[in-house]
């Protein structure tokens, strides 16, 4: 039995019409005589969607208990029981209810496939796991139920149901999404025209990756080496110089006239050691191509041309960009150059475009010495001129008689010539073999390798001394040139470290690629133990290849320290080479000792701050905890003093001042405890759904009955929150109002619900607060203006915004209108938030359970799956699920 195939509608915003289209293509296949069903589909009662569902056979839902209500979810194993050809799956992200066969709907998915059953399903483009990021960017809030791009990309078929902003802006206004009274407040807030064009860009930019992947695999199974121009790819040939800046910016210029263009910066190197550009002046070239929106790549091969043209037509690419040498008119003897060779050898296929810059015609040095040798082409031309050119001057000087001093200096410059193209070896052979040629053509006997003039003897000894000196000075010559440039390339990379070090730079990550790119390594591993008998264990590693476990496993390995080392895979270096290896070595030993020490300080940082916090604490309550014990201990030695006859009066009023020193302290160390509590992280909220008219209340028995106006409406929706925490929250808040309200104003506590939220303001006509203060009172210790030494330790309001947002609320500050302050306590509405998942209500009072939507921001509305058509502070959740 085979696994099922998958296949998914995405969409690219709520309502475009993912489910409509997945009963559409069901219909289909029952017409065509395929056995389907639906095994889960929510219409959330939309008609049109309600009448798709009509002549489909449907798979009955599981009935699942929570927290006293009942849940429907997709009964699996009824769906495995009837073995349908083609199941129909709404929500792929959906969170199933706790005590579901699996967490998530998509686990559901894959088990219907390894049965052998094809899925048909819907997923959102802000569902996507590594989106999420993006979309909390556009849309402020972060989505809560996600699904793996993974089980995505496995799908065998993927169809992007889209539709433009306006359309999707005019079926809303229409209520074909929502009813009518939330159309204004979701046209308003997410359905934004901003929000949807820029995730129907997300939508497309990855079907369109996606549609590549699949391109790149057809091509690779059918060998189809041939450009397809399905999409602008423009390729950058870098040298490392400075005009690659000006290619770069020239590139992204090319891809914007190209709808989809996609610019790659490429920077060939030879594969046999460093590189001879500049590794600061590459770093600078890859972050601008990559502001630019294009990527960077480091490609190894020993034939530029042929490197680039590989890279090109291994990508696809439809044009390469490349620089006007910079060579000088002499230097073009030695070929036609990199942009010549690449336009000659390109084909049909592929547009070259060479760009002028101001380095163009200024000359460039010879290319970094790999060890002291000779470039491989270079030696070759050497022997080819050493060994065959005397045997072709010979022919050619049999023709002419010049004379014996012409001919040897003849053979004498071709001599010159194989030492400079080759070096001393392919030198020597031309100064051997032009001798043999000499004493056999040129000296009498003729024809005979033996002299008669002993004149001629002392002539050839000459010209082979001659020879063999001109060739080893210009080999010596030669080799030391190639060592200073060599050295050079060597000291713009410890430069490079050097500045890196002056920087500050921490990343071990971007210090291993470093290595990789610069030695022309297929992976570099940061390995390092404990102690001598510990085993390795892996610091940090970057590469193509499977990191080494030990370093003897690796092709080149560095010890840095006793129990650290380099391990690099991919090629064996020379010996030259390992100078500049050791100090990346020892640079990548210190940025992870940085990278220790930085986490080492933020803990450190962290325990002063606590200790300051405690400093603090203990500064602030030295007479705060003084004042009311001292005040209690004396009016108690009072009472019990039996020198003085006390009145009922002023027994009473012992008693009520021992009572107020004890809330004093009760409420003092309330705070304390909260603050603590709150610093350490272990505030866990109980949430349930409670309503404000029993909490309020509660939180107003510190301050005097007549300080207060009281306003909760009757209609305010249920809050889903945690009791105790917003007792005090609003308890903090009312008392601090009353203490900066004026004699005689009272501070009123009202409530209003606004969509998904609801609204707790506390408002007094005290002096206010600055703009630039207000985020400051909500530190801990914090006193505004001229509050008395007895007014509090300064931790209501710290308290009260941490209890807040530990019950996925907000607490915010306010002018209030006419003079004074109000704070504003944000919480979800029930039909918002319960736990970690929300209630719905139907009209029928059958209640569903989703996923939780989080409080939205800055009246940014929510799309969830399970919750997706939710409009967060606008749009109820009420019978939503997924909007198609």
């Amino acid at each position: 039995m085979g696994r099922g195939k998958l296949r998914i509608y995405l969409g690219a915003a709520p309502g475009v019409g993912k489910t409509y289209a997945m009963l559409s293509e069901a219909h289909r296949r029952v017409e065509r005589g395929t056995d389907c069903v639906v095994a889960f589909v929510e219409h959330h009662g939309r008609p049109r969607t309600e009448v798709m569902l009509h002549g489909l056979e449907q798979i009955p839902r599981k009935d699942l208990h929570y927290r006293g209500a009942v849940f429907t979810e997709m009964d699996v194993d009824a769906v495995l029981a009837r073995r349908p050809q083609i199941a129909l799956v709404d929500e792929l992200p959906h969170t199933n209810i706790p005590g579901s066969r699996n967490t998530k709907r998509w686990q559901d998915v894959e088990e219907l496939l390894a049965a052998g059953i094809d899925v048909i399903s819907t997923v959102n483009i802000q569902h996507l796991e590594s989106l999420g990021d993006v979309v909390e960017s556009i849309t402020g809030v972060r989505q809560q139920e996600t699904v793996p791009d993974e089980v995505v990309r496995r799908a065998d078929q993927i169809e992007l149901v889209d539709m433009s902003p306006q359309a999707l802006r005019r079926r809303m206004a229409h209520g074909n999404i929502y009813k009518s009274d939330k159309v204004d407040a979701a046209l308003a807030n997410y359905f934004r025209p901003g929000n949807l064009t820029a995730l129907r860009e997300l939508a497309l930019l990855w079907v369109a990756d996606r549609v590549d992947e699949y391109l790149t695999e057809y091509r690779s199974e059918h060998q189809v080496s041939r450009i397809w121009g399905s999409r602008e790819r423009i390729v950058v040939g870098l040298t490392g110089g400075p005009e690659g800046r000006t290619l770069i910016r020239r590139a992204a210029r090319l891809a914007e006239k190209g709808a989809g263009g996609e610019v790659m910066a490429v920077y060939v190197a030879r594969s046999d050691g460093l590189t001879n550009a500049s590794p600061k002046e590459l770093a600078v070239q890859r972050t601008l191509a990559e502001d630019l929106g294009g990527t960077f790549h480091h490609v190894v091969g020993d034939d530029v041309p042929v490197a680039l043209l590989d890279f090109a037509r291994g990508v696809n690419a439809t044009q390469i960009v490349l620089g006007v040498s910079r060579r000088k008119t002499w230097q073009y003897v030695f070929g036609p150059g990199v942009g010549a060779t690449v336009a000659r050898d390109s084909g049909p296929d592929l547009d070259v475009h060479l760009i002028t810059h101001d380095e163009a015609g200024k000359g460039r040095g010879l290319p970094v010495a790999r060890g002291a040798r000779l470039g491989r082409a270079r030696i070759a031309w050497g022997w080819l001129v050493g060994v065959a050119g005397p045997v072709v001057l010979a022919l050619l000087l049999n023709a002419v008689d010049l004379g014996l001093a012409n001919d040897m200096l003849l053979f004498l410059a071709l001599t010159v010539a194989a030492a400079l193209l080759g070096g001393l070896y392919p030198a020597l052979a031309s100064a051997a073999v032009g001798s043999l040629l000499l004493n056999y053509y040129y000296t009498p006997p003729y024809h005979r390798l033996t002299i008669a003039d002993p004149k001629n003897i002392v002539a050839l000894v000459i010209f082979f001394g001659v020879a063999v000196s001109v060739a080893s000075v210009v080999d010596l010559a030669a080799r030391r040139t190639h060592q200073a440039a060599r050295l050079r390339a060597e000291s713009e990379i410890l430069s490079f470290l050097a500045g890196s070090v002056l920087r500050g730079e921490t990343s071990l990550e971007a210090l291993l690629d470093r290595v990789r790119e610069t030695f022309g390594m297929e992976s570099v591993a940061l390995l390092e133990r404990a102690s001598d008998v510990d085993p390795w264990t892996c610091a940090g590693s970057v590469g193509t290849r499977q990191a080494v476990e030990r370093p003897e496993d690796a092709d080149v390995d560095m010890p840095v320290g006793d129990h650290m080392a380099l391990a690099l895979s991919g090629r064996v270096l020379p010996a030259a080479d390992r100078r500049v290896l050791a100090a990346f070595a020892a640079q990548a030993a210190v940025v992870l000792d940085r990278r220790r020490l930085q986490s080492q300080a933020d803990q450190a940082r962290t325990l002063a701050e606590g200790n300051r916090i405690r400093t603090a604490l203990l500064a602030a309550v030295s007479h705060d905890l003084r004042t009311p014990l001292a005040g209690i201990k004396a009016a108690v030695s009072s009472l019990r003093s039996d020198d003085v006859a006390w009145s009922e009066e002023d027994q009473a009023e012992l008693l009520a001042g021992i009572e107020d020193g004890a809330d004093r302290l009760d409420h003092l160390v309330g705070n304390l405890l909260d603050m603590s509590r709150l610093q350490t992280g272990t505030v866990t909220p109980l949430i349930r759904e409670i309503d404000l008219d029993e909490v309020v209340p509660m939180a107003l028995g510190g301050v005097p009955e007549d300080s207060v106006e009281l306003d909760i409406p009757e209609t305010l929706p249920m809050v889903a929150v945690d009791p105790g925490l917003l007792e005090r929250s609003v308890a903090n808040l009312v008392e601090n109002a009353v203490k900066y309200s004026p004699d005689g104003e009272t501070v009123l506590v009202a409530a209003s619900a606004i969509a998904e939220r609801v609204e707790v303001r506390v408002v007094d006509r005290g002096p206010g607060v600055p703009d630039e203060a207000k985020d400051r009172i909500f530190e801990p210790f914090q006193r505004y203006g001229d509050a008395p030494r007895g007014a509090g330790v300064g931790l209501g309001l710290a308290v009260a915004r941490g209890f807040a947002e530990a019950m996925g609320g907000t607490l915010r500050a306010e002018d209030t209108p006419g003079g004074g302050l109000s704070m504003v306590l944000t919480v979800r509405a029930a039909t918002a938030g319960a736990g970690n998942e929300f209630l719905r209500r139907d009209g029928a009072g059958a209640t569903e359970v989703g996923t939780e939507v989080p409080t939205a921001v800055a009246g940014t509305a929510v799309p969830e799956t399970g919750a997706e058509a939710a409009v967060a502070e606008t749009v109820s959740a009420e019978s939503e699920r997924q909007v198609s």
